[in-house]
């Protein structure tokens, strides 16, 4: 060991030795610390080095300023463990060999091996790469090997050296039980250390991986009895600050003089950068001194990352090269992928940030190809099917356009003919109907009923709720009984006489159009003749909901039951995404506004401000107008800090007392609610306090104010859902959001709406801030769970759509021997999300 760090080791031994008085030499610790560490710099050998006497450093130079006996003993003890570990590394040679006892480097994907057969030959120039060819790149490519062990990959996760039984029975939690499991659990971070930041160079706003010494670790209570533990972290050129909330064990976890890595987002306190709850993980020396980039997994209770670490290491040392690729090689090589076991061996231990890329690249891209494949399988299944052609031309239309009170837009015409044309085809409809709030969907699934009924046949339209059947119940009476299209109502609160009629009258064709909930798809209902089923608000319906409602239809040239089908969504989603995620589905876009229908002027305040809201209901109210007030529950908790409307209106009842009020729950009767909403459309009341059971379908012109409480409690799709329950009259309309802001993202949904009323901009913005995942639902939806690929990243979604409608165009069904591994890999892909056709 250099003079310099065996004097160091000399002296904190004697500090020791003396109680940790800081008298070991003259002057103190912080003396010895400025003659010491320009030595130590000289005599520094590697990177490693030099980390360590930065950080060294630092702590000697605030030895004098810890907080006790305690807080010096770990620091001193820290350096001299550092000092161990550093004698241990370097051994007696300078510069240091190998050590054999050191974790072996990330494995090196195999490179492509000659024939047995023939020579090697000396070096030649290579030629110039076809098109066809992939590009060089620093990373050797795999040759699968002939034994190729697919089999061993479904043994279970307890093959893998180091991995006993209880170790195994924790991985359960991430529903790991096979090899092949273990290597599809992906990091779900890096830690770069070629790329560690110092201190002093930290910028605000940006996510960084720091390198420190923990100087003190603190805990203190909020006024609301919340822990905040604090650390102070440095490496020699800065201190910052470190804060968790609720964690007190930290404390014990996060010791003075020990060691970390810190990862998050830098923010800003009092000028002065500062991390937020980040995450951390105690420094490991090796990859700092090799400057790797250090997956971080997943873990769970009585799961250290050094030993996940070394578990996936042996796995994708020992696997990952066994791991079949189903891709066809020739789009592997057009969109210039990694074969498969080399995109897993490079997405755990990756040996270059390029490489890194390039494996998420290839893993994304099979996520979305594999979708788009069974998306076409499903679109080529719907279409093979005999469906039941209704003949009816436009001229049949014209007694229920004449009978409208208004002009259809341009896009209402185009959609309605587009859903003619195709309910006259042999192959049964499958169309997805999307539109912004207020762009007319109804009247549109209005006319494609009329068509049914005009061909002799029946439809359905099945809505989530209770409330929105019983609205477009009322608004296809009164539009399609004048022309002679008989309707009823089914729902589960329909009286027992009540349904055995209409049961009835379905089953001998008497009905020509019913409307309902799930109460339409009950084993009892069956229909004489139903040619047309729409769902509304589909993405609020399972599964195994929107292929019953199918299976009520008509029995077509083969036997099966295949209706036309019309869904429809008024939650917009933009178009590439689309036809992505409803591949299978024809898409048609109402995009364009009915003439008169104003912008919703909307206003975020302060709860401050509420009574600025009330002054503003009171203008509206005298001006003839009503109001709409939500809130985001029903009756108050003791675990949500939220106003509830029951106590609102009772409390409104006081603020208001000359207004008439009126009160719409989801806990309410189905006729209580029908009253309520009745009341308001016809005046008898002048402010409707709801929860979000008036989310949709609810059509008061007069109503020109809503207010929503909580605004930062609700979706920014949901947000939009409520405006639009104003503006559909002559009066110009407004929206109110009361909410303290919360979060940054309840901030940018509450700017959101303030700036925009188009509903597919807003919906972009919603599908950035809460991820597909939380935007669609993937049990709604129906689709695959996405690991590595993310729906917001456009350009791939519609790069593995071509390729896939591609091949499914050489080969449908992918029955052509070359493609089976692929097509049970779509089987495979496919399984847990059940059957949606």
């Amino acid at each position: 060991m250099k003079r310099s760090f065996k004097r160091l080791e000399r002296v904190l031994a004697l500090e020791k030795q003396q109680g940790f008085q800081n008298k070991a030499v003259v002057g103190g610790i912080r003396q010895f610390a400025t003659y010491w560490v320009d030595k130590a710099r000289e005599e520094a050998i590697d990177e490693t080095d030099r980390a360590l006497v930065e950080q060294v450093a630092e702590v000697l130079n605030d030895y004098a300023r810890m907080p006790g006996h305690d807080a010096r003993e770990k620091a001193v003890q820290s350096i001299l463990d550092g000092l161990a570990r550093r004698e241990e590394r370097l051994g007696d040679q300078l510069p240091p060999p190998p050590s054999p006892k050191s974790p072996p480097p990330p494995p090196k994907p195999t490179a492509k091996r000659e024939p047995p057969s023939q020579k090697a030959k000396p070096a030649q120039a290579q030629p110039k790469p076809q098109p066809d060819d992939l590009p060089t790149t620093p990373e050797p490519v795999y040759e699968l090997p002939a034994d190729q062990n697919v089999a061993g990959l479904q043994q279970p996760v307890t093959a893998v050296k180091g991995v006993g039984p209880k170790l195994a029975q924790r991985l359960t939690v991430f529903d790991i039980e096979t090899i092949a499991d273990l290597l599809q659990l992906y990091p779900r971070r890096y830690d770069d250390y070629s790329l560690m930041k110092p201190i002093n160079r930290l910028q605000y706003g940006e996510q960084v991986t720091i390198i420190g010494t923990i100087w003190e670790t603190r805990a203190r209570r909020t006024r609301t009895n919340q822990v905040i533990v604090q650390s102070i972290i440095s490496d020699g050129t800065g201190k910052v600050q470190a804060t968790w909330f609720n964690q007190p064990w930290l404390v014990q976890n996060l010791p003075a003089g020990m060691q970390i890595v810190l990862s998050g987002k830098v923010d800003q306190y009092l000028g002065r950068p500062v991390f937020n709850s980040p995450e951390w993980e105690p420094l490991e020396l090796e990859p700092l001194r090799t400057r790797r980039i250090v997956p971080v997994y997943p873990l769970t209770k009585g799961l250290k990352s050094h030993k996940m670490r070394d578990v996936m290491q042996t796995a994708v040392s020992q696997w990952a090269e066994h791991i079949p690729d189903p891709l066809p090689e020739t789009i592997r090589r057009r969109q210039e992928l990694y074969n498969l076991p080399q995109a897993v061996q490079q997405i755990h231990f990756p040996d270059t940030q390029e490489a890194l890329h390039r494996a998420r690249r290839r893993l994304a891209f099979d996520e979305l190809f594999l979708l788009q494949l069974g998306m076409q399988a499903r679109r080529q299944e719907w279409h093979s099917q005999p469906g039941i052609p209704l003949n009816v031309g436009p001229d049949q239309l014209a007694p229920f356009y004449n009978s409208l009170p208004f002009s259809l837009t341009g896009a209402q015409q185009r959609v309605i003919d587009e859903i003619r044309h195709d309910m006259s085809q042999a192959q049964p409809m499958n169309r997805l109907l999307q539109g912004d709030v207020g762009a007319g969907k109804t009247i549109v699934a209005a006319a494609a009923m009329f068509v049914a009924a005009r061909a002799s046949s029946q439809a359905a339209l099945m809505a989530p709720t209770e409330i929105l059947a019983e609205q477009h119940y009322q608004g296809l009476q009164q539009l399609l009984e004048p022309l002679g299209v008989s309707t009823c109502l089914l729902t589960g609160s329909t009286a027992a006489a009540d349904k055995r009629q209409i049961y009835e009258q379905l089953a001998n064709g008497e009905i020509d159009v019913a409307i309902g909930t799930h109460a339409l798809i009950q084993e009892g209902v069956t229909f004489a003749n139903l040619t047309l089923a729409v769902i509304d608000e589909q993405h609020r319906f399972g599964v195994d909901q929107r292929g019953a409602l199918r299976l009520k239809g008509a029995a077509s040239a083969n036997g099966d039951p295949n209706p036309h089908l019309l869904v429809m969504s008024a939650t917009p989603i933009p178009r590439t995404l689309a036809l992505s995620l409803y591949g299978d589905l024809d898409l048609s876009i109402l995009d364009e506004m009915p003439p008169g229908r104003q912008e919703i002027k909307t206003y975020w305040l302060k709860s401050s401000e509420r009574e600025r809201a009330y002054q503003f209901v009171r203008r509206q109210v005298k001006e003839g107008r009503q109001a709409y007030m939500i809130y985001p529950l029903v009756e108050e908790s003791d675990k949500i800090d939220a106003k509830a409307a029951v106590e609102e209106y009772e409390r409104l009842q006081g603020v208001f007392p000359d207004l008439r009020l009126g009160l719409i729950h989801g806990r309410l009767k189905a006729d209580e609610k029908e009253a309520a909403m009745r009341s308001f459309k016809e005046r008898e009341t002048d402010i409707l306090v709801a929860t979000s059971v008036i989310e949709v379908g609810v059509d008061v012109p007069n109503s020109t104010l809503i207010i929503i409480e909580g605004a930062d409690r609700f979706g920014l799709a949901q947000l939009h859902q409520f405006r639009g329950r104003v503006g559909r009259g002559q009066h110009q309309s407004y929206c109110l959001l009361i909410a303290d802001g919360g979060s940054a993202d309840a901030e940018e949904r509450m700017r959101a709406l303030e700036q925009t009323n188009d509903g597919f901009a807003l919906a972009e913005k919603d599908l950035s801030l809460r991820g597909p995942g939380q935007f669609f639902g993937r049990q709604q939806s129906g689709l695959p769970e996405l690991r590595m690929a993310s729906l917001l990243d456009m350009a791939m979604v519609e790069l593995a759509r071509e390729e896939a409608v591609a091949l499914f165009t050489q080969d449908p069904y992918l029955q052509q021997p070359e493609h089976a591994p692929l097509r049970q890999r779509v089987e495979q892909f496919w399984a847990d999300a059940g059957d949606v056709s």
